[in-house]
């Protein structure tokens, strides 16, 4: 461990300040933040809330139960990463109907799928496009690239959305949340002097254990002020101005709209859906899907988790009937989901 890291961990072990909650909206800071310990070195007074920031577990019911409707109604080939294969719908999953028949393919890459649209101009091709702002570009270039090459038996049915409203939609769920490098690359750090501007805090980091405790140590620090705060720990990587060109790209293609998550419910301008210049490519309007509405398992207490109301080892089917083999919820498919984290790393806090 680094001198830096060192002082950092010997500052969260000795703090003795007020009750604070710390957010973390990156799946991967939640694996990282079990993997290395950190949760067993904090003083009770400081609570780690792992909240909405894996784009899978996020994403509603309902788009799972509309790209069912895609493979088993309209018979379209389906590409996706492989997370959204085990991610239950109202009744059965992606996995489900694939072994029914479906055409159900993962790929690596929206660019993945417009190729293989490309190569079979026989099939239709449908990309789940679900991500936040790192991943949204790639599938802005495959619709842009797309109507370029005139291939028209391509489209995306997209569940992209954006943090910045999220952070404000759970500014009561946390006194400061850990803000995720990747995300911030594209962003840059102007958006969270906004936030700082409203009165929410929070730190950018990066992804090692020493990044998360300085991250952790920073926050407790500036805490003690009293005053809404911001810092860039990552600024070897997050500028002020991220990536102008990837928003750029993002802007051109796609807008914003009012967009569901799963467990916090709808939150104004968080999603993005494709211009109207691309329409042609918009898997709604294309397959006229209906308005359908999802139906979550009751036992299954995703929502709680996201929103930090609960630890997954707190709901009733957590390591029983919901396993990473068998998931009942969302959060136990992906590898950046809360409940796998709790599951793989966290048994012993039950």
């Amino acid at each position: 461990m680094s001198s830096v890291a060192e002082k950092a961990a010997e500052y969260i072990r000795s703090y003795q300040g007020r009750p604070i909650r710390i957010m973390e909206v990156c799946g991967t800071h939640t694996h990282e933040i079990f993997r290395q310990g950190i949760r067993r070195m904090l003083p009770e007074s400081v609570h780690l809330i792992s909240g909405p920031g894996c784009p899978v577990c996020v994403t509603p019911i309902d788009y799972i139960d509309e790209a069912l409707f895609l493979a088993k109604e309209k018979h379209v080939t389906i590409c996706t990463f492989g997370d959204l294969v085990r991610v239950p719908g109202t009744e059965e999953n992606l996995q489900d109907v694939r072994a029914e028949g479906a055409k159900v393919r993962m790929v690596y890459s929206p660019m993945d799928a417009l190729a293989y649209a490309e190569k079979h101009p026989e099939e239709d091709v449908v990309f789940l496009s679900v991500g936040f702002e790192t991943t949204t570009p790639p599938s802005a270039i495959s619709v842009r690239e797309a109507d370029a090459r005139g291939v028209r038996n391509y489209a995306v049915l997209t569940a992209n959305k954006t943090m910045d409203q999220a952070y404000r939609a759970l500014r009561d769920s946390a006194d400061a949340f850990l803000y995720p490098g990747h995300v911030s690359t594209i962003t840059g750090t102007g958006i969270y002097q906004e936030l700082k501007s409203e009165g929410i805090s929070g730190v950018v980091t990066g992804f090692t254990g020493a990044e998360l405790l300085t991250a952790i140590a920073v926050s407790l620090k500036k805490m003690e002020d009293g005053k809404p705060f911001f810092v860039n720990c990552y600024p070897r990587v997050v500028t002020e101005e991220g990536s102008p060109s990837g928003r750029a790209i993002i802007n051109s293609v796609m807008e914003p709209i009012d967009s569901e998550w799963r467990g916090i419910g709808v939150i104004p301008k968080s999603g993005l859906k494709l211009r109207d210049r691309y329409e042609a490519f918009d898997a709604r309007k294309k397959y006229s899907i209906p308005n359908i509405q999802g139906h979550a398992d009751p036992r299954c207490r995703c929502g709680e988790v996201l929103k930090g109301e609960c630890t997954p080892n707190q709901c009733p089917v957590f390591g029983r009937a919901c396993t990473p083999e068998h998931p009942v919820g969302a959060c136990m498919v992906s590898n950046e989901g809360a409940c796998a984290a709790w599951f793989r790393y966290g048994r012993d806090f039950r």
